[in-house]
């Protein structure tokens, strides 16, 4: 915290009294006389302020102005900012097998659909509060947190945003596409949320992906699609670690083994897509696991909140400056009237 804005021009200040004792000392216009005997026995008490008092005036003046230059100020101590937080997207797979219901929302209830238990969980991380289970979430109040939805095709649901109750409101109008749409583009879904992280300028940027799928979007073409590991690349040289969740599940026993093959290379994407940004990857195959896995996150992108910055500020150069103008008046007018010399 500074009490002034500019405090290099402080600097200054000493050289008022350089400033009045050269304007004492300089050389004034004079008029010669044969005898000054004639007012020798007059009092000087006059003479000295004329002297010296539009001197020291102006040398506040001059003080004043480096004063008002430097910006001082007091801060209103009742308007604290917590510490600026980090910015957070949250990538969210909606594609159709994100609606596939084996998550159980809360101990001994029913079965909820993969994007249900991921909607659940993603508003405790966003607003804080308590899970089903006792699990505590202290939610992120100063971060700017955005989501990017993605199934064959990404989009921005929410940029960066401090309104979390705008992107609560769309992440539970979120529903699971079908169609043509169903697929799951992993590599487009980091650069699309890569390109909301730019606009939080120089704070901490951090990418959680949640998915329960392999990349499966692949066309030819300068047009296509990134691959997973190209996005990841991407991000690492922009320095935006990547939380990569998987929320999959372990394929059925008699699954065939191409899907088994799928299951695995999927999990194996994302650990490499988490590893080349410096984040980290997580298997959640339950909504406990889930509730776990978001809350250890929450944990590693803690920021310390003890630092506080203050909003505003009482500012004091207008008064310097006022002062200033007031000195220099009233040096001129002293000198024309009580202080006035001849010649002048």
């Amino acid at each position: 915290m500074s009490w002034f804005a500019n405090p290099e021009f402080l600097l200054l200040v000493p050289l008022a009294a350089l400033f009045a004792w050269w304007w004492a000392r300089r050389r004034r216009p004079a008029l010669r006389y044969s005898d000054i005997r004639l007012v020798a026995g007059l009092p000087r008490g006059r003479a000295r302020w004329a002297n010296w008092g539009g001197a020291a005036l102006r040398g506040f003046a001059f003080a004043s102005v480096a004063m008002a230059a430097a910006g001082p100020r007091t801060p209103d101590l009742r308007t604290r900012l917590p510490a600026e937080g980090i910015a957070i997207v949250l990538a969210l797979d909606v594609s159709g097998s994100m609606a596939t219901p084996d998550y159980a929302a809360s101990p001994g209830g029913p079965p909820a659909s993969r994007l249900d238990a991921a909607k659940q969980v993603l508003r405790l991380f966003v607003a804080g509060g308590d899970a089903p289970d006792g699990t505590h979430f202290d939610g992120r109040p100063r971060d700017r947190v955005g989501l990017v939805t993605f199934a064959a095709i990404p989009e921005t649901a929410v940029p960066l945003t401090h309104n979390h109750s705008v992107l609560l409101t769309v992440l539970d109008g979120q529903q699971a596409k079908a169609g043509i749409d169903a697929g799951t583009n992993v590599g487009d879904a980091l650069a699309e949320g890569l390109l909301r992280l730019d606009a939080a300028g120089p704070r901490r940027k951090v990418l959680i992906l949640l998915s329960d799928g392999e990349h499966n979007v692949h066309r030819d073409g300068a047009d296509g699609p990134l691959k997973p590991r190209q996005a990841a690349q991407l991000a690492a040289n922009l320095g935006v670690p990547v939380y990569a969740i998987d929320c999959g599940g372990e394929p059925k026993p008699d699954a065939p083994p191409e899907q088994v093959q799928q299951r695995a290379d999927g999990r194996r994407v994302l650990e490499a897509v988490a590893a080349l940004t410096g984040g980290r990857s997580f298997t959640a195959d339950t909504a406990d696991e889930l509730r776990a896995v978001y809350q250890e996150i929450d944990a590693l992108e803690r920021q310390p909140d003890e630092t506080f910055r203050y909003r505003r500020y009482h500012e004091y150069y207008p008064w310097c400056a006022v002062a200033a103008v007031g000195l220099l008046g009233a040096a001129y007018l002293l000198e024309r009237t009580w202080w006035r010399r001849v010649p002048t």
